[in-house]
Protein backbone atom coordinates (compact mmCIF):
# COMPACT_ATOMS: atom_id res chain seq x y z
CA UNK A 1 0.00 0.00 0.00
CA UNK A 2 1.10 3.70 -0.42
CA UNK A 3 1.67 6.01 1.43
CA UNK A 4 -0.93 8.44 -0.18
CA UNK A 5 -3.14 5.35 0.47
CA UNK A 6 -2.45 5.08 4.36
CA UNK A 7 -2.75 8.53 4.98
CA UNK A 8 -6.18 9.11 2.83
CA UNK A 9 -7.56 6.11 4.73
CA UNK A 10 -6.68 7.92 8.10
CA UNK A 11 -8.91 11.05 6.87
CA UNK A 12 -12.74 11.75 7.94
CA UNK A 13 -15.03 14.08 5.96
CA UNK A 14 -17.17 16.67 7.60
CA UNK A 15 -20.47 17.78 6.42
CA UNK A 16 -22.17 20.34 7.54
CA UNK A 17 -25.47 22.09 7.44
CA UNK A 18 -24.54 25.61 9.67
CA UNK A 19 -28.02 27.71 9.55
CA UNK A 20 -28.81 31.34 11.02
CA UNK A 21 -27.79 34.60 10.32
CA UNK A 22 -24.41 33.24 8.22
CA UNK A 23 -24.34 34.98 4.76
CA UNK A 24 -23.09 38.76 4.54
CA UNK A 25 -21.41 38.10 7.70
CA UNK A 26 -17.61 36.88 6.47
CA UNK A 27 -18.40 33.16 8.11
CA UNK A 28 -17.34 31.52 5.08
CA UNK A 29 -14.07 33.18 5.70
CA UNK A 30 -13.82 33.17 9.26
CA UNK A 31 -14.50 29.33 8.22
CA UNK A 32 -11.70 28.47 6.14
CA UNK A 33 -9.96 30.72 8.44
CA UNK A 34 -10.45 27.91 11.12
CA UNK A 35 -9.90 25.03 8.55
CA UNK A 36 -6.77 26.67 7.03
CA UNK A 37 -5.36 26.56 11.13
CA UNK A 38 -5.90 22.99 11.49
CA UNK A 39 -4.76 22.26 8.17
CA UNK A 40 -8.13 20.76 6.55
CA UNK A 41 -8.88 20.90 2.73
CA UNK A 42 -12.47 21.42 1.44
CA UNK A 43 -14.61 24.69 1.24
CA UNK A 44 -17.51 26.56 2.27
CA UNK A 45 -20.59 27.62 0.43
CA UNK A 46 -23.56 29.72 0.90
CA UNK A 47 -26.88 27.77 0.08
CA UNK A 48 -29.81 29.47 -1.74
CA UNK A 49 -32.33 28.82 1.96
CA UNK A 50 -29.60 31.27 3.96
CA UNK A 51 -27.65 28.70 5.19
CA UNK A 52 -23.89 27.65 4.66
CA UNK A 53 -22.47 24.33 3.70
CA UNK A 54 -19.03 23.10 4.78
CA UNK A 55 -17.19 19.91 3.46
CA UNK A 56 -13.83 19.61 5.86
CA UNK A 57 -11.07 16.57 4.97
CA UNK A 58 -8.54 16.49 7.44
CA UNK A 59 -7.64 13.70 10.26
CA UNK A 60 -10.11 12.83 12.98
CA UNK A 61 -8.89 15.40 15.69
CA UNK A 62 -8.74 18.46 13.31
CA UNK A 63 -12.18 17.90 12.01
CA UNK A 64 -13.40 17.31 15.27
CA UNK A 65 -11.96 20.05 16.46
CA UNK A 66 -13.32 22.51 13.68
CA UNK A 67 -16.28 21.06 14.29
CA UNK A 68 -16.05 22.82 18.04
CA UNK A 69 -14.95 25.76 16.38
CA UNK A 70 -18.37 26.45 14.41
CA UNK A 71 -20.98 25.42 16.89
CA UNK A 72 -18.55 27.43 19.83
CA UNK A 73 -20.32 31.07 19.45
CA UNK A 74 -17.13 32.91 18.44
CA UNK A 75 -17.95 33.07 14.69
CA UNK A 76 -19.33 36.15 12.84
CA UNK A 77 -23.12 35.88 12.57
CA UNK A 78 -25.51 34.03 14.78
CA UNK A 79 -25.04 29.94 14.61
CA UNK A 80 -28.87 28.51 15.02
CA UNK A 81 -27.78 24.62 14.43
CA UNK A 82 -25.17 22.51 12.72
CA UNK A 83 -26.59 19.64 11.35
CA UNK A 84 -23.10 17.54 10.82
CA UNK A 85 -22.17 13.96 9.35
CA UNK A 86 -19.42 12.40 8.71
CA UNK A 87 -17.91 9.98 5.74
CA UNK A 88 -14.85 8.49 4.63
CA UNK A 89 -12.53 11.58 3.16
CA UNK A 90 -12.19 11.50 -0.89
CA UNK A 91 -9.43 13.62 -1.05
CA UNK A 92 -11.42 15.52 -3.99
CA UNK A 93 -10.00 19.06 -2.41
CA UNK A 94 -6.28 20.60 -2.13
CA UNK A 95 -6.87 23.55 -0.18
CA UNK A 96 -10.22 25.67 1.54
CA UNK A 97 -11.48 27.09 -0.75
CA UNK A 98 -15.07 29.48 -0.55
CA UNK A 99 -17.66 29.73 -2.88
Amino acid sequence: MAIDDEVQRNRTRLLAIVSGQVQGVGFRYWAREQAEQLDLHGAAMNQPDGSVKIVAEGTKEAVEDFLARLDSGDSPGLIRNVDATYARATGEFTRFGVG
